[in-house]
């Protein structure tokens, strides 16, 4: 696919959706959003107004939105499509369904794409006659500010597909991954949980707050993972020896530590716990300005980064 304009079709206009929608139509394609809830024009204007704040550089929100055109029915919005963006409810009835329609009403080389946080592309493309277009492209919420998506082959995605999907994602600006074979929850969301259960547990037991926790991630291996991986950070921590002395030496450490996972219940008592700080933490300020707050300071993070990588090493900035 080059990099000429495409008509894309967006199912699904949940937060996901809108955001996808937002997000081809800053890069000069022609969208068509559905969704089953009636009366969508108002989510889409907000999120193309949210895009146009956050990102003035992407045009004047006015423009942008006679690129996007709400239609009734999944027919509609798919037909003529070049790449379709699906992001139904995560049930796998209901989207092997809604790809048995898709597919009915694009072109052979039309690609089809998943939001899916989890499902399986071979399982999503099982009921399909012709699963060789079909691929997971799961972003990271929210996808017009983190820049990953990973793209997920299913056991039949053929090729093409997968090239095509990688030249899209980068045409609008996304880091793609491809995964080199699919597994539940993929990459980003598996490493998500397990962190996720571990810092669960922590609150659970008392040793730090909600709030506590979120600053000892933000003070320490947030910055430190957003410019460098786990892999990368481990082989500078191992100084001049690298990844190899860090194992040598730190490693055994870290195997003990990894045998001793605990497993936090999500019973009525975790869950209330957990959400009671978070509520308490976060009163009297809106959805809306937490996640203009969130947004704003990642694009930053992620800019920062990007100036401090495009300088020659020693090169003052």
């Amino acid at each position: 696919m080059d990099r000429s304009q495409h008509t894309v079709a967006v199912i699904g206009a949940g937060t996901i959706g809108l955001s996808w929608a937002a997000l081809f139509a800053a890069h000069g394609h022609t969208v068509r959003v559905q969704d089953p809830r009636p009366g969508i024009g108002p989510d889409v204007e907000a999120a193309v107004r949210h895009l146009t704040r956050l990102q003035p550089q992407t045009g004047d929100p006015a423009d942008l939105l006679t690129r996007i055109e709400v239609v009734d029915d999944v027919e509609t919005a798919v037909a003529g499509a070049d790449v379709v963006q699906e992001n139904a409810p995560e049930r796998l009835p209901l989207k092997q369904e809604l790809f048995a329609r898709i597919e009915a009403g694009v072109g052979e080389r039309t690609l089809i794409a998943s939001s899916t946080s989890a499902l399986m592309p071979s399982d999503l493309a099982r009921e399909m006659r012709t699963p060789e277009r079909l691929l997971v492209g799961h972003p990271f919420n929210p996808p017009e500010v983190l820049p990953l998506v990973e793209v997920v082959p299913g056991e039949r995605t053929a090729p093409w597909a997968i090239e095509t999907a990688v030249d899209f994602y980068r045409s609008v600006g996304k880091k793609p991954v491809v995964l080199h074979r699919e597994i539940n929850g993929f990459v980003a969301n598996r490493l998500q949980s397990t962190l996720f259960r571990e810092c669960v547990w922590l609150v659970t037991q008392g040793i730090v707050t909600a709030a506590e926790l979120d600053e000892i991630v933000t003070e320490s291996i947030g910055p430190r993972w957003a410019t460098a991986g786990p892999f990368e950070s481990f082989h500078l921590g191992g100084g001049p020896g690298g990844m190899r002395h860090f194992l040598e030496h730190l490693g055994p450490g870290m195997a003990r530590r990894w045998k001793i996972v605990e497993q936090p219940e999500l019973d009525e008592a975790t869950k209330e716990l957990v959400s009671g700080q978070v509520e308490e933490r976060f009163a009297g300020r809106t959805y809306e300005d937490l996640t203009e707050a969130r947004d704003r300071a990642q694009l930053a993070v992620i800019r920062a980064r990007d100036e401090a990588r495009d300088q020659a090493p020693g090169e003052e900035g």
